[in-house]
């Protein structure tokens, strides 16, 4: 039996961005099998087929932004939106990724849920918040984490429109295209900042990753899955159900 390809699988076979795959999804240039609302497969050959049968040459997708770095908020916010995409400005830098998958936000729903719940009794003044929301952390750097916590201390950091400087959590949840960027540049980029707890959540690995930062630098308190007990040293009480945040129905 043949084996539908991801985006990502077909990309890398093809020697194409995955942004050009998406685009010529959304020009209905290639033909897909949708599995739900933004889950696609392909199969290798029919793309192949009908990319030949309409003359048509892959071309990359350019940037459709002139400039490369140096990205202020007040750029950030002139951006047109593009359905299925996020920006974010990291150091300066544009970062356009997809929209998150299914399994992506599972997780970030129930593991908002507990973490509200529990912060709802911890600090009933402070705040939970769910992407996409704009946190901007200097002049060069607007974020969108997963989910973020503003205690009753850091309320003044809530602006109308935005986040505007660090607050107490950022979750991170990892998709495909954004392992690298939340493991190195956003942790570093949230480190600077001073913001005290920074977790990472692997839906693909099923693991949570809680960092706290200590003097300059991040140290993981907790690291563990479904079959593991979670504790942290600083939100005693708190007891996150890790089987049912990272619980998954292996969709292929």
């Amino acid at each position: 039996m043949e084996k539908y390809l991801t985006a990502y699988e077909l990309a890398e076979l093809l020697h194409l961005s995955v942004e050009t795959i998406w685009r010529y999804t959304r020009e209905n240039k290639i033909p897909v099998i949708k599995l739900g609302e933004k889950q696609y497969r392909y199969k290798k050959e029919e793309v192949l087929a009908a990319l030949t049968a309409s003359g048509d040459l892959v071309r990359e997708e350019q940037a459709i932004y002139a400039k490369q770095d140096e990205y202020t908020y007040d750029d950030y916010i002139k951006l047109p939106e593009e359905p299925g995409y996020r920006y974010e400005v990291l150091n300066g830098f544009l970062v356009k990724e997809p929209s998150p998958l299914l399994q992506h936000q599972r997780v970030s729903r129930e593991l908002g849920y507990q973490l509200k719940t529990f912060f709802d009794g911890f600090d009933p003044k402070g705040e939970i918040f769910y992407s996409p929301i704009d946190v901007t952390l200097g002049d060069h750097n607007v974020v969108q984490p997963d989910i973020l916590f503003v205690s009753s201390n850091r309320r003044e950091i809530m602006r109308k429109e935005r986040i505007d400087g660090p607050c107490d959590l950022v979750v991170e949840i990892l998709s495909p295209s954004s392992r690298r960027k939340d493991r190195l540049k956003k942790m570093e980029i949230y480190r600077k900042a001073g913001i005290p707890h920074y977790w990472i959540a692997d839906p693909d690995e099923k693991i949570l990753e809680a960092y706290q930062l200590q003097g300059e630098n991040y140290l993981l308190v907790f690291t563990g899955g479904p079959e593991d007990e979670f504790a942290h040293p600083e939100f005693p009480g708190l007891k996150l159900d890790l089987e049912k945040i990272f619980y998954n129905l292996d969709l292929d």
